[in-house]
């Protein structure tokens, strides 16, 4: 898929055709999928959802993660305009390292004939 105008999607559009989307300023995946329905009745009966645009169902995301992993590196490998990059060659941030992991102690004495 090249990176084309026809693949930019505003919230409108693409709340109302399933894919799976990506805001590349908040880093959010958005994955819309029109196949299941829920009796529209549940929403007449409670009071304050009726006529309410948006309801969390679930604070639990049912999204195939594998198959979500692959779409994305399809995506970056179809409009990286070169090769892939392999995830040894990313430099590792401190955003890589688990919660309980310490981020390693920079050399106190670096010696400047090593670089």
């Amino acid at each position: 898929m090249p990176p084309t105008e026809e693949n930019v999607y505003e919230v409108e559009e693409m709340l109302n055709q399933p894919g799976t989307y990506f805001n590349p300023q908040t880093e959010v995946v958005v994955v819309v999928d029109d196949s299941a329905s829920i009796d529209q009745e549940v929403f007449n009966n409670l009071e304050g959802l009726e006529g309410a645009e948006w309801v969390r169902v679930s604070d639990d995301v049912p999204v195939d993660e594998d198959g979500r992993d692959r779409a994305l590196e399809a995506f970056e490998t179809t409009n990286q305009g070169g090769a892939a990059i392999a995830p040894s060659e990313l430099e590792e941030t401190d955003d890589d390292l688990e919660e309980d992991e310490e981020p390693p102690e920079p050399d106190p004495d670096p010696d400047p004939e090593e670089e």
